[in-house]
């Protein structure tokens, strides 16, 4: 572990979508995933990143070293969006470091920002550091009351 990193958290904007785009490919890379090129992902985050429903967040120490992407979804159990984290990204020579945290963080406060009662993360059930770092950001995978775990299920359309 490092020593913590001073890196700043700005919301992401359409003149970042080449940025994200190398981030999102070398994260899919790095856990050698089926992955779209950085040039593609940059086209799709160009549009996305014009969206209301789309929050992504930059960490950079001063150079991009991490990004977030949410997005939020109407749902009839309250008045205020579901916000999902579906990607967190840090540059693997700087984890451990806080940026993860730093990203987290702001993304709660902009999901809480726009009303947002719930926000949903997807992990792999062997990835055990990733789940502890959700874990001790107060994320669980057992409702309060039940004593088993909430599954997600997928299904390529």
């Amino acid at each position: 572990m490092g020593p913590p990193a001073r890196c700043e958290v700005r919301a992401a904007t359409a003149a970042d979508a080449a940025v994200v785009g190398g981030l999102l490919f070398d994260f899919n890379t790095e856990f050698e995933s089926p992955t779209p090129s950085a040039e593609e992902f940059a086209a799709r985050f160009a549009t996305l990143l014009e969206r209301d429903d789309v929050i992504v967040l930059l960490a950079e120490d001063p150079e991009p070293v991490g990004f977030a992407y949410l997005t939020l979804r109407p749902t009839p159990y309250g008045d205020g969006p579901l916000a999902q984290l579906e990607e967190l990204y840090v540059r693997p020579a700087l984890r451990d470091r806080g940026i993860g945290t730093e990203l987290l963080t702001r993304a709660l406060a902009d999901v809480r920002g726009r009303s947002a009662i719930e926000m949903h993360i997807n992990v792999d059930e062997v990835d055990v550091d990733t789940r502890r770092f959700y874990e001790r950001h107060g994320f669980v995978n057992i409702e309060p009351g039940t004593d088993y775990r909430m599954l997600f299920y997928v299904r390529e359309l």
